[in-house]
């Protein structure tokens, strides 16, 4: 089943990685804008989904997240973690650090104990004021999923023009500031295998992950259905098995099934 989310806020949701989760979506409430077009998307292909509203303001969403979290704080339950996520790529929005800004402000009055985090593609991390504004946040979890061109031109499937080499490089400029997510699943797409639990994608990858030395690793596999039919889960003992290696690396890595 395809999930497109309310917006601006949805939840409290529990997040196999997070915990007690309020989302924050930035994006239109009535389908997806995103960067990528990823094979594996819960909330389906882009083409499927185009919005005819509009995102929502930077006041919409301070209002919004405000009212969540008085009630909240209220009547509970009290979150872990206030998450950007939602119908595509939240550093799509024009006002994305301002955004932030407020957040941190409201959270740091509701719930200090809570962590802010954003889920990104970091299509957008060479825009230096969204660079800037995820260095603030809690947890920046940033999108690697291999770092062969094909195999992300066949699963994430990029809009526009996309240097791999570029992301990484300015990856590497957030260091422990970032946390790297990386999707691992099996299957066929159009003919083609998505395996990238291979030694050939998992090996570059571990030397990519040591490079930019991240805070932190997830992995993952798909949890939910998928809007191209041909894809697997990765079976756990192959997660686990590059978990280890990521932890050898001297990196902290959580590993969801």
């Amino acid at each position: 089943m395809t999930i497109i989310y309310p917006s601006p806020i949805f939840g409290p949701v529990h997040s196999r990685r997070l915990g007690v989760s309020l989302g924050i979506n930035l994006l239109p409430a009535d389908g997806k804008c995103c960067s990528f077009d990823c094979i594996y998307c819960e909330c389906g292909f882009n083409h499927d989904f185009v919005p005819k509203q509009k995102m929502p303001t930077r006041e919409e969403v301070r209002q919004a997240l405000e009212n969540q979290l008085r009630k909240m704080s209220e009547e509970g339950p009290k979150p872990d973690v206030l998450t950007f996520a939602g119908n595509g790529e939240p550093t799509l929005h024009p006002h994305f650090p301002e955004i932030i800004e407020d957040t941190l402000a409201l959270r740091d009055y509701y719930f200090p104990n809570a962590k802010v985090s954003v889920l990104t593609n970091a299509t957008q991390i060479l825009r230096q004021p969204v660079f800037d504004a995820l260095c603030k946040v809690d947890n920046n979890i940033c999108k690697l999923d291999t770092i062969s061109p094909d195999y992300i031109a066949l699963i994430d499937r990029p809009n526009g023009s996309y240097d791999v080499e570029k992301m990484i490089a300015k990856l590497k400029e957030f260091g422990n500031r970032c946390i790297i997510q990386t999707m691992f699943l099996r299957g066929e797409y159009e003919g083609k295998s998505v395996d990238n639990t291979s030694e050939s994608y998992v090996q570059p990858w571990l030397k990519t992950v040591s490079e930019i030395q991240p805070r932190e690793v997830m992995i993952y596999t798909i949890d939910r259905e998928t809007p191209a039919h041909e894809l697997k889960k990765a079976p756990h003992e192959v997660l686990d098995a590059i978990g280890a290696q990521v932890e050898q690396l001297g990196i902290p890595c959580k590993v969801a099934y």
